[in-house]
């Protein structure tokens, strides 16, 4: 048996495979999954539940010219490898090397970029209705997640989808449910019939052909608890006009491709409902497809070896100030979307089993719902990413803004995020924060900052932020016991001559080092809103030139904040504003990245050499 994956570089040659070879390829690849994460790490488990699907699409479906949308985007790796890019899986995530995540940029596969969740089946109803205007055969795929189809959006697009009766097939990849063997073997069967033009053609003319076999359907449920949606014509995504297929092992490529070409052959909206393993394949990431969700480098035949870290991250602060903050107030209720791992709640949920609150991933439903919490007197934290925020732009607006709310945004994933790139960058809270009026938008410095910035905006009767980076501080001790922090306040950290260096956030440690070179004043601003204007008038009067840092976008940032603050107290002097430029950075190491953006010591000494005679 000769290997088949090296004489894969592009789908066309999938399709030259036999049917009974693609087995095999399945083995091939999913070992060349673990062995590749395990070299550069990535996401593991998502993407090894996903291989049978994806050799079934591509044998199936004409790609590149049928378009294949892949949601949330973190199980396409295999994709990426069956697309010409099984070289590029050795730079996977790296700078200069391919995404993590489909990019249009990258590959003509990729018809639509996707890392935010619940976007595919609005953008392949866009393609399936473009296709329809300019009368092409091109199919249009959506692939998505059981954790994706909790957001709005993805139902919003499903109920405009049965409306427009476009050619459209959603996917839906479930790997929150299990199926036993009699009972996945019956509904394996109905999916071949149900997906096959005779039931299609009937069910047009309003018969019910199950109809006939209501015992067999009932004895299947009973036979298995957990079956969702068994196949009939009341349905939910039925009922929102779609022809629902399903569900079918995912891991059966008998059955995937036998389905798929049948509904290939239909018009109209398709839904198929097709189960799958996390972690498939691969021991370690089945027993703990959560460990093995997002992995460094390990080696496969041992895992992962979980090393105790030396100093705590920013989202493990967080995780026992939320924990510690809980015990000291019972209105302290916890809010994420879906990001119990991510954001540091694991200990919450386990302790405060009745105050956790999962809301899935519905980022505008977790913020107008602690609006709702916060109107009865309850003390709402809002776990989230900065990017993930973006989301809820409204409803952090209008649901709890304008309403004052005394709700806390816990926001994690401020600044550059490295690996991810620039779809997961929280590069521009702090500009779309300070322009809300009421809320309070506070930037730690280090660690123990972070702790007593949580604490203080926790007893704030007013809309809340504290922002905070991926990883570690600069190793700053903490202090178990809580206090506040004067609102709107900051403080000189070092007092020098001619320049002053208004730091905010992470960025202090380099603009004290930056400082200590230059014989500069570096003061930690804390505070981006309300900003600090007594201390900004009186680095104005006694330097001759400002500077600010932030790890955030400039274009309306915290340099914009301070430059707004210097024309309504009439200071003239010069200003030299450091931070994000406007442009969306790649994916890279970390601190190269930082450096790139001239946000380590070395490029705030070169950028204020450059207009400043020292």
């Amino acid at each position: 048996m000769y290997p088949l994956l090296d004489r894969i570089e592009i789908p066309a040659q999938l399709r030259t495979l036999k049917r009974n070879q693609l087995p095999q390829l399945a083995d091939e690849l999913r070992n060349f999954l673990v062995e590749s994460v395990a070299h550069t790490g990535g996401h593991l488990s998502s993407n090894l539940g996903t291989i049978e699907l994806t050799i079934a699409l591509h044998y199936i479906f004409d790609t590149p010219s049928d378009r294949l949308i892949w949601d949330v985007g973190h199980q396409t790796y295999a994709h990426k490898i069956l697309t010409g890019r099984r070289a590029g899986m050795a730079h996977l995530r790296l700078q200069g090397g391919i995404a993590g995540f489909p990019r249009r940029d990258e590959s003509e596969y990729d018809a639509f970029g996707t890392a935010h969740s619940s976007t595919s089946i609005s953008a392949a109803l866009g393609m399936a209705v473009a296709a329809r205007i300019k009368g092409t055969k091109q199919r249009a795929i959506a692939v998505i997640g059981d954790g994706a189809m909790s957001a709005g959006m993805a139902f919003e697009a499903l109920n405009n989808a049965g409306v427009i009766d476009a050619d459209l097939l959603v996917i839906l990849n479930d790997n929150d449910m299990s199926i036993s063997p009699p009972v996945g073997a019956l509904n394996n069967y109905l999916a071949k019939l149900m997906s096959g033009r005779f039931y299609a053609t009937a069910r047009r003319a309003g018969e019910k052909m199950l109809g006939v076999v209501p015992p067999v359907l009932e004895l299947a449920k009973r036979a298995e608890e957990h079956v969702k949606g068994m196949v009939t014509p009341s349905t939910l995504f039925e009922e929102l006009g779609f022809n629902y297929i399903g569900p079918i092992d995912g891991h059966d490529l008998d059955i995937l491709l036998t389905t798929l070409n049948n509904i290939k052959q239909l018009d109209g909206p398709q839904f198929l409902h097709v189960v799958t393993r996390k972690g498939k394949g691969y021991k370690p990431a089945e027993e703990d497809p959560v460990l093995y969700h997002g992995v460094g480098k390990f080696q496969p035949d041992q895992g992962i070896v979980q090393k105790p870290s030396s100093k705590p991250t920013y989202t493990q602060i967080f995780g026992d100030w939320l924990c510690d903050m809980a015990a000291k107030d019972s209105r302290l209720i916890g809010i994420t979307p879906a990001m119990r791992e991510g954001s540091g709640m694991v200990r919450f949920s386990q302790e405060y089993p009745d105050r956790y609150f999962d809301v899935g991933i519905a980022e505008q439903h977790a913020v107008t719902f602690a609006a709702g919490t916060a109107c009865e007197g309850l003390k709402p934290v809002v776990a989230i990413y900065s990017t993930f925020l973006q989301r809820a732009y409204d409803q952090l607006i209008h649901d709890v803004a304008i309403q004052n709310l005394p709700v806390v945004f816990a926001i994690d994933r401020a600044g550059l995020v490295g690996a991810d790139g620039p779809t997961h960058a929280g590069s521009f809270d702090l500009s779309y924060l300070r322009c809300i009026p009421n809320i309070i938008v506070m930037t730690p410095a280090d660690e123990n900052e972070c702790r007593q910035m949580l604490y203080t905006a926790f007893q704030l009767d007013a809309p809340t932020a504290v922002r905070y980076p991926r990883g570690t501080g600069p190793g700053v001790p903490i202090q178990q016991e809580m206090h506040t922090l004067p609102l709107g306040k900051g403080e000189i950290r070092r007092q020098g001559k001619r320049i002053a260096i208004l730091a905010f956030g992470s960025m202090l440690a380099p603009c004290i080092e930056a400082g200590n070179e230059l014989d500069a004043t570096v003061a930690n601003m804390r505070f981006v809103k309300p900003l600090d204007n007594d201390l900004v008038a009186t680095l104005a009067d006694g330097h001759e030139l400002l500077v600010t840092v932030e790890e955030n976008t400039i274009m309306g940032g915290a340099g914009s904040a301070v430059m707004e603050s210097l024309s309504v107290l009439n200071k003239n002097i010069k200003l030299l504003q450091l931070g994000l430029p406007d442009s969306f950075i790649d994916q890279g190491d970390p601190a190269q990245m930082l450096s790139d953006c001239g946000l380590d010591k070395v490029g705030i000494i070169q950028s204020i050499q450059k207009i400043f005679s020292l």
